[in-house]
């Protein structure tokens, strides 16, 4: 990887479509065969990693007007994809159907409401999943818990009968089934499956008691992966026959499609295929710790951590430096970046050798929530490049993402002639 790093610079993402196919493949295997799989665009809408998964045959699940062009711009058809997310706007909406997306995830009734007014003013229909905020499988090992507990995600089971019958009503929007997500990175195949049980127990008492004959029931995700350390996707190799027995009891006729299950994946199909390559700018001690200053810090990854809302992510570069240096001398190794913040570290506590100026580290595992989920804008520094590679070492793409200033006209409308790359 040094040459690429030598070709385009650092700090620079590099995805590998191998690795890409692989977890696709290894997922496909972890759940029952008749299920449907989604990708989800925000762990990385790169339009490669995302063209190379609609090859594998997954359909995208989109949250945004700039995730549902990337996904059609990989081929992915707009039949195929699934808009979710809480807060759409009119115009995400909007743009979603006159593109051609006829399924939604909904998350509220005024989801409902603002879907059904711009149905019908573009004269169409769509259908409708509604996410539910249900129980959770308590004291369960997750990275994130999205439901179960009061959160922006979803609608209380109430709410969702309450729309279910105002559909009935008639109206552009047909309810076709439900949508439940209640938690992400679960390491184990245990906590996946419980998660994943009490969430098809949810599914099954709601659509009998709305006497709902579901065609599309997402039990949502929650597969694991490592981030930004060394490490191997999850194995869930017993998953698919257990997870298929609680579906033959809670939902018959699930493997002729009556419901169709389908599950989603962002983190376990990208975060094992990018690496991050940055720089090592300056070596120093102070206070008995010894930084590390890199060219990537929380601009470059793990964004949030720079805001001070989550923990430093505890980046561990794979192999570090060329091996025989002297140790540390006990000293603790920080990893930070280049900002003018003291947030702005990657590791308060590396377990790497003393690297030397000018040394590539490699951080494996990064695929997922890397460059587009980062504080890409602070101190306006560059934006690291991205490139694509094949098994073999041959670059597919390269691109570097840029923020732009754009000068407005009186009604609010851009003026592209004017544009001025900002980073």
């Amino acid at each position: 990887m040094r040459q690429l790093a030598e070709r385009y610079g650092t700090p620079l993402y590099v995805y590998q479509l191998a690795e890409v196919r692989a977890a696709a493949a290894a997922l496909r295997a972890a759940v029952p065969e008749e299920a449907r799989l989604f990708y989800s665009l925000k762990a990385n809408p790169h339009p490669a990693v995302v063209g190379e998964l609609v090859r594998a045959g997954l359909s995208s699940e989109v949250s945004s007007t700039a995730e549902l062009a990337a996904a059609l711009t990989a081929g992915q058809s707009p039949a195929d994809c699934i808009m979710t997310g809480p807060g759409k706007t009119v115009a995400e909406v909007d743009d979603a159907l006159i593109r051609g997306v006829r399924t939604f995830s909904l998350e509220s009734e005024v989801d409902y409401a603002r879907l059904a007014d711009s149905a019908r003013r573009h004269a169409m229909t769509a259908d409708i999943l509604l996410r539910l905020n249900a129980g959770s499988a308590a004291g369960r090992g997750t990275g994130l818990r999205m439901t179960g507990a009061a959160t922006q995600f979803g609608m209380p089971v109430r709410t969702a009968l309450d729309i279910i019958e105002q559909a009935r009503g008639g109206g552009p929007l047909t309810p076709i089934g439900l949508h439940l997500f209640p938690a992400t990175n679960l390491q184990t195949e245990a906590d996946l499956l419980a998660e994943f049980t009490l969430s098809i127990d949810t599914a099954a008492n709601l659509l009998y008691r709305a006497r709902l004959s579901a065609g599309l029931v997402d039990i949502g995700g929650g597969f694991a992966a490592p981030f930004a350390r060394p490490g191997a996707r999850a194995d869930y190799s017993g998953l698919r026959e257990r997870l298929g027995g609680v579906l033959d009891e809670r939902l018959p006729g699930w493997r002729s499609g009556q419901p169709r299950v389908a599950f989603e994946s962002g983190r376990y199909l990208t975060a094992t295929c990018g690496t991050l390559l940055t720089t090592v700018l300056d070596v120093k001690t102070s206070g008995g710790i010894t930084y590390v200053v890199l060219d990537a810090g929380v601009n470059a990854l793990g964004g949030m951590s720079g805001l001070g809302r989550i923990l430093a992510p505890s980046v561990q570069p794979a192999g570090g430096p060329a091996t025989g240096r002297a140790p540390n001398g006990g000293n603790r190794i920080s990893l930070v970046g280049t900002l003018c913040t003291p947030l702005d570290v990657l590791s308060r506590s590396a377990d790497i050798e003393v690297p030397r100026i000018g040394d590539v580290l490699e951080i494996p595992n990064v695929g997922a929530y890397g460059v587009t989920a980062s504080l890409m804008g602070f101190l306006s520094k560059p934006v690291p490049a991205e490139v694509v590679v094949e098994r073999d070492g041959s670059v597919v793409g390269a691109r570097r993402l840029k923020l732009l200033e754009v000068n407005l006209d009186p009604d609010g409308a851009d003026r592209p002639a004017r544009n001025t790359a900002l980073v």
